[in-house]
């Protein structure tokens, strides 16, 4: 199957925002390069997009204490490398569809755990909103390029 015949997979993005307005990134175990990027995962058949936030943001990262916020208006989409084509998802997917949504992290720094089931992060940090297309891995910049006016608009 040709790349452009392949579905876009599923998924939801979390921008989680602690109480100074920096946003959560991780660094992943599959890229240690200087490479961050918010939590994000697929969406499970059958499931709402609200609860696979939830389960995505738990899974990655251990947060539970969250206020929502927002769900962004639109989807966002990026396609994987050629390099990542077939390596990824078992080679079902050639990028993401996803709906982002705004979180208000409500708990403690000692909540964020990365050490879960599936670790996908080895470390995280806070970051000021501006650094983040800076830091993202180069195939999924035009989403966080594209998020970025919206974060500010939002906690402005």
């Amino acid at each position: 199957m040709k790349q452009n015949e392949l579905p876009l997979r599923l998924g939801v993005g979390i921008i989680v925002l602690n109480k100074e307005n920096k946003v959560f990134v991780g660094k992943r175990k599959d890229n240690p390069t200087n490479k961050w990027q918010m939590p994000q995962g697929g969406v499970d058949r059958g499931e709402n997009l609200i609860n696979a936030m939830k389960r995505e943001l738990k899974e990655e990262t251990s947060i539970r204490s969250i206020e929502i916020l927002k769900e962004l208006e639109g989807w966002t989409e990026y396609e994987l490398p050629d390099y990542l084509l077939g390596k990824i998802w078992r080679g079902k997917y050639r990028g993401q569809k996803q709906k982002w949504f705004i979180v208000k992290f409500l708990g403690k720094d000692e909540e964020i755990n990365l050490k879960t089931t599936h670790p996908e992060f080895i470390e995280w940090q806070w970051l000021d909103i501006e650094n983040l297309p800076s830091v993202i891995v180069h195939f999924k910049k035009k989403v966080y390029e594209k998020l970025l006016p919206v974060i500010k608009s939002f906690i402005n």
